[in-house]
């Protein structure tokens, strides 16, 4: 079959149960930026196909995926697609699974890999990614002299969503094995924890606690105005350390890239590692008490005061908005 002009071939992420990852509709809005989005969705469940559709892929295409490999069954499907549309650009999610497959693809096929991508855009010489680096301090372009780029963009970076398309042209892709060695999953225990709170990856509004909240049991009220808020929870490298919460929160240059809507940081004083993490959220508001804190230079609000008195009063004008 014949495929767009100007094709950017998007790899969707697909969870365990078959669904399409919330990073699916920003990846295939980036695309749409720059071409005509084309989507790969592995293993093939009818419901990642709808979100890819419902997220404007005028074409999805799908692959069998072992699940009990990983990685590789995943970037042998997506070079078959490569190969088969021969896109301009290939978008895939800046997570764990997505670099690791973006940096396979790239090296087999010979293309530029760009990483952790902010933006997206074309001009007279093809597809350029845009990246915050050194703490947010500067924004950089990057783009191949040659080929195809393979670009992982952060998740919650760009706000860019095209249009659902109705009928999508579905096709089947029949992948052929590499070979390549791959690593297996073995018998896992599955333990199931409910939370309403988003995941921090990719939430639209976060909230951070730092070195300030001084205790593990003083954390808790980051955990307060998140719920007040429905947000996700993040945390320092500081917080993370001193064990007031998993390192799995950590946002920061050693942990999660966010970029949300909003962003509050209680009590991280803004070292530059940090700042690297959460720089290009939207709109961005800092409590601490020290105000010659580096968050300030970053923040687009902030309020200079104890913050164990100013988010109490946060969290009742909140609740009382609710009302």
């Amino acid at each position: 079959m014949s495929y767009p002009d100007k094709s950017i071939l998007v790899l969707v992420d697909v969870t365990p149960t078959g669904a399409a990852a919330s990073s699916t509709a920003a990846l295939i809005g980036a695309a749409s930026l720059i071409g005509s989005p084309v989507a790969l969705v592995p293993g093939g469940s009818q419901s990642a196909m709808d979100a890819a559709s419902a997220a404007g892929a005028s074409v999805v295409l799908t692959a069998d995926a072992d699940a009990a490999s990983l990685t590789v069954p995943l970037v042998d499907a997506l070079q078959a697609a490569y190969q088969r549309v021969q896109p301009d650009a290939v978008l895939v999610s800046n997570s764990i699974t997505g670099r690791d497959v973006a940096g396979r693809l790239a090296v087999r096929e010979r293309l530029a890999l760009s990483v952790d991508a902010v933006g997206v855009s074309r001009d007279d010489e093809g597809i350029v990614a845009q990246h915050s680096v050194y703490g947010g301090a500067y924004l950089v372009d990057s783009a191949p002299t040659f080929g195809a780029p393979v670009i992982t963009v952060r998740q919650g970076a760009v706000d860019a969503r095209a249009e659902a398309v109705a009928s999508p042209t579905v096709e089947a892709l029949e992948v052929t094995a590499s070979g390549s060695t791959a690593a297996t999953a073995g018998a896992t225990e599955v333990i199931e924890v409910e939370s309403s709170r988003p995941d921090l990856r990719g939430a639209a509004k976060v909230v951070s606690g730092g070195r300030g909240l001084g205790s593990k049991e003083k954390f808790v009220l980051v955990e307060q105005l998140a719920d007040a808020l429905g947000a996700a929870i993040g945390a320092s490298r500081a917080a993370v350390d001193a064990g007031y919460i998993p390192y799995a929160h950590q946002v920061g240059q050693t942990g999660v890239s966010v970029s949300p809507q909003l962003y509050i940081a209680l009590g991280i004083s803004g070292a530059i590692q940090h700042r690297a993490g959460m720089q290009t959220a939207k709109n961005i508001v800092a409590i601490n008490k020290d105000g010659e804190a580096p968050i300030f230079d970053v923040a687009d609000f902030g309020i200079v005061g104890d913050l164990f008195t100013v988010v109490p009063q946060v969290i009742a004008a909140l609740e009382a908005r609710k009302k």
